[in-house]
């Protein structure tokens, strides 16, 4: 039990009318009760900022022009009034200048993915993080699920062996057109190297099929031999990736990502095959896992059961048959945050559950993921060590 009886505070950047990821921040730190936004520099305009800041029910002075600002006027606040820590939901660009200026000032951080907007950034941050000692954390939300977490306790404990070959695929199809120039404000700067880095598809959803591929095998990628594509005509960045992917312990992979693979939503799915079994998860059918035997029949394992293990089971909020997905996962991210920071405020040991959560050392890897597959892309796909 807490020494101090409050909720969490939030402070957010980005998120404000007209954005998408910001609301699921929202959503996800609210499912559980434990967090509560306080204030915020929601856009680049302090006019939408203001607005959006409305719409939030926050008092208008707690709702600022920008972060600078922000960072300046919470740290006069006492603790208990002013924010614990900052969500950052930007583009990527934003997301290293913000997540510095909130550090420096003495806030944790539990930013969006990508981390930074390339390697470099990523490593700075590491090294700010490190000499702050203060919380970061990244919003890989797919580590959430339970019977992801399933996953990676069965192979933690030799389950299903010697892990031999991974295949992570996340095919979408929302931009199989070049919606960037009807105004789609996801699409615009996601499609653009200015915003989004050194790559869009890749950058966007091929970190996630990375993170997720080490998360569940608790296995670096150690190189890799990269081919990107930009299918449609007069997009700078990627739409399509291709890897072959070796892993630090010899096993084999692949990984796909697209973003024009017509009639896809976000059809994230792995499979990991050991020296004695298997398993198969898809994020369209979250709650489901198939895990298969070399010789015994295949199981199928179901969120919210009895049989699954610790992390699986504090995963999970509801009963059996009661469909947990994409918010519940996202949140769980949110929770196990909030209580390793409420532990940090309390000056007690977190519970071991509790750090279940991507750190800088994932963001530093994804970054590092993000420029060996540009390097292979550029050497006609020569294979590329992942330099973190």
């Amino acid at each position: 039990m807490s020494a101090f009886k409050r909720k969490i505070k939030m402070g957010m950047i980005g998120g404000g009318r007209g954005a998408f990821i910001g609301g699921i921040h929202r959503i996800a730190a609210n499912i559980d009760g434990e967090i509560e936004l306080v204030c915020g520099a929601f856009s680049s305009s302090e006019e939408k900022s203001k607005l959006s800041g409305e719409d939030f029910y926050l008092a208008s002075e707690r709702c600022y022009a920008n972060y600078d600002e922000m960072m300046a006027e919470e740290a006069k606040l006492p603790l208990g009034e002013r924010m614990d820590f900052v969500a950052i939901v930007t583009p990527n660009h934003v997301h290293f200048p913000a997540a510095k200026a909130a550090l420096e000032a003495g806030f944790p951080v539990l930013s969006d993915k990508p981390a930074t907007f390339d390697l470099a950034e990523a490593k700075e941050l590491q090294k700010i993080v490190e000499s702050t000692g203060l919380l970061y954390g990244l919003t890989h939300n797919y580590t959430g699920y339970p019977l992801v977490k399933q996953a990676r306790e069965m192979i933690a404990n030799g389950d299903l062996g010697k892990v031999r070959k991974v295949v992570v695929e996340y095919p979408q199809g929302w931009l199989a057109t070049k919606v960037e120039d009807s105004g789609q404000k996801q699409a615009a700067w996601r499609t653009d190297p200015k915003k989004s880095g050194a790559t869009g598809c890749v950058g966007d959803i091929g970190t996630h099929a990375e993170n997720l591929a080490e998360y569940i095998t608790g296995l670096h990628i150690s190189e890799l031999s990269a081919d990107l594509t930009s299918f449609v005509d007069g997009r700078t960045l990627d739409d399509d990736a291709n890897m072959l992917l070796r892993f630090e312990n010899g096993a084999k992979g692949i990984l796909h990502s697209s973003q024009i693979a017509v009639g896809e939503e976000n059809n994230l799915n792995i499979r990991v095959w050991g020296e004695k079994g298997g398993i198969e998860w898809h994020q369209k059918e979250p709650n489901t896992m198939l895990v298969k035997w070399l010789e015994a029949p295949m199981q199928v394992f179901r969120t919210g059961m009895g049989y699954l293990g610790e992390s699986a089971s504090n995963a999970a909020r509801t009963p059996p048959a009661h469909p947990e997905g994409y918010l519940e996962a996202f949140a769980n991210v949110y929770l196990n945050f909030a209580n390793h920071l409420r532990a940090v405020i309390d000056g007690v040991e977190p519970e071991p559950s509790n750090l279940d959560y991507p750190k800088i050392e994932d963001g530093v890897r994804g970054m590092a993921f993000v420029e060996a597959v540009v390097a292979s892309t550029t050497n006609n796909a020569a294979w590329t060590k992942i330099e973190a």
